[in-house]
């Protein structure tokens, strides 16, 4: 089976993409606990869905010290939980030709929730899902285009993007010889309020008239198609560009570099 999980944790459940997906997961039979800072959005989507079908967290993912406690509770809660997705993030303007823009905490806080909080959830949940043995677990995360190509106005982001992205693919590697799969979705530009006037004031809502991004519900169609099937590099759209050629090239640079150290001992 592709797709074998039943349970899954999505964190960053209660808007966009997240909510999108969870809702899909649903959907397709997996029972979702959604994961998220809005307690009035969880609420909303356990009503929406039945408590047979999915159950809710309250986590700021930004409160690294509150991951472990979480991860006992959910745990515990759950212990037939076999997939954890990470999905939340920030996304702010950082344009370094105005320093005096640059707010060093915003610059933080947006490496904390797109970069380090995903490390933190997978050191906690590793030992819960590891000692499942043969039973197939999974680690879903969503990196973004911009892990492999950069755009100027928002530096900051697409640096915490590509950090996500190279640590998972040590992360595939150093988990291939267990019974956790590593998954990493590369989503183009959604229209979520990631882009909204209230997140990003510098941004229009359109360009040229058309809305800012692809629709979320093409988005989630095509993800959903390629995580049911198997794939465990989801590109989408725009972000096939860079996945299908030269990230091929760094990729099999990558797996060349293992080798050669492992063959040298290290």
């Amino acid at each position: 089976m592709a797709f074998p999980y039943k349970k899954v944790l999505l964190v960053g459940a209660t808007s966009g993409i997240g909510r999108a997906l969870a809702a899909s997961l649903v959907e397709h039979g997996c029972f979702v606990i959604a994961v998220g800072r809005r307690q009035d959005h969880l609420d909303s989507f356990v009503q929406e869905h039945g408590a047979d079908k999915a159950a809710s967290f309250n986590l700021d993912i930004s409160k690294l010290d509150a991951i472990p406690d979480f991860v006992k509770n959910v745990t515990s809660s759950h212990p037939d939980l076999d997939c954890v997705f990470v999905n939340s993030g920030i996304q702010r303007r950082s344009v370094f030709s105005e320093p005096e823009s640059i707010d060093i905490n915003q610059i933080q806080d947006e490496m904390t929730v797109n970069y380090v909080s995903y490390v933190a959830l997978a050191k906690e949940f590793l030992p819960f899902l590891m000692a499942k043995g043969d039973t197939p677990t999974s680690l879903i995360f969503t990196s973004s285009n911009l892990a492999l190509v950069p755009i100027l106005r928002c530096s900051n982001y697409c640096a915490s993007k590509a950090a996500l992205h190279h640590w998972i693919l040590c992360l595939r590697e150093q988990l291939k010889t267990t019974n956790v799969k590593v998954i990493e979705i590369f989503p183009p530009i959604v229209q979520t309020e990631l882009h909204d006037p209230k997140h990003q004031p510098d941004m229009a809502e359109t360009v040229r008239g058309k809305p800012f991004g692809i629709p979320v519900e093409e988005f989630t169609k095509e993800t959903m198609e390629k995580l049911l099937a198997g794939d465990d590099q989801i590109a989408i759209g725009l972000s096939n560009i860079a996945f299908n050629s030269w990230e091929q090239q760094r990729q099999q640079a990558f797996r060349r570099v293992v080798e050669m150290m492992r063959k040298g001992g290290f």
